[in-house]
């Protein structure tokens, strides 16, 4: 029988590498006019109805203080194609670059919020701040959907995960356990 004394202990500051949080996603802001797109990759769904997902967003970035003051925000869903410029546009802040024009990514318009959606993405959801909370203590807003979009030309995306430490895991075989979901049927 395996006792602690037989594990290995991990380091606390690494605690995230070990459950990460979800795939990496970009946050994109309207503020004063301005869009802004960010790199997340400290993100994870809350809730089913209503859909709430929790990001958290630190306070030194340009990002926050567009999604304090404004409220809103988009979601996009980066597939693993696109990782390389996800990565460098985590790499470099909106104070100083219209991050649009420089990775060229394609604003759009959404139908709820002010915030573009990236068109180049296979998912957008926008999103209004829910709970704000944990902002101040924590940088974690509780974002709640209130519309949300996919691409239909791109019907398998491969999405890529954060594994804290400049590397990513990237979606592999979908395994379809449907009929073993016998207690939540309706989420089937």
């Amino acid at each position: 029988m395996i006792t602690v004394k037989d594990l290995q202990p991990h380091p606390l500051d690494q605690v995230h590498r070990l459950i990460e949080p979800g795939p990496v996603i970009l946050v994109t802001t309207r503020h004063r006019g301005i869009p802004n797109v960010m790199t997340n990759g400290f993100n994870m769904m809350v809730r089913h109805d209503p859909p709430l997902i929790a990001c958290t967003i630190g306070p030194w970035g340009h990002s926050h203080q567009a999604l304090v003051e404004t409220g809103e925000c988009v979601i996009s869903v980066p597939t693993a194609d696109m990782a390389a410029t996800v990565v460098d546009i985590g790499n470099c802040s909106g104070a100083d670059v219209d991050k649009f024009e420089e990775f060229d990514l394609t604003a759009v318009s959404g139908a709820e919020v002010q915030a573009p959606l990236v068109a180049e993405c296979f998912a957008n959801i926008e999103c209004r701040v829910a709970d704000s909370s944990l902002v101040a203590p924590y940088g974690l807003f509780l974002l709640e959907a209130v519309r949300a979009w996919t691409d239909p030309s791109q019907p398998q995306p491969q999405l890529f995960h954060h594994r804290g430490d400049g590397t990513f895991t990237l979606d592999g075989p979908t395994v379809d356990l449907k009929d073993r979901m016998t207690k939540w049927q309706y989420l089937v």
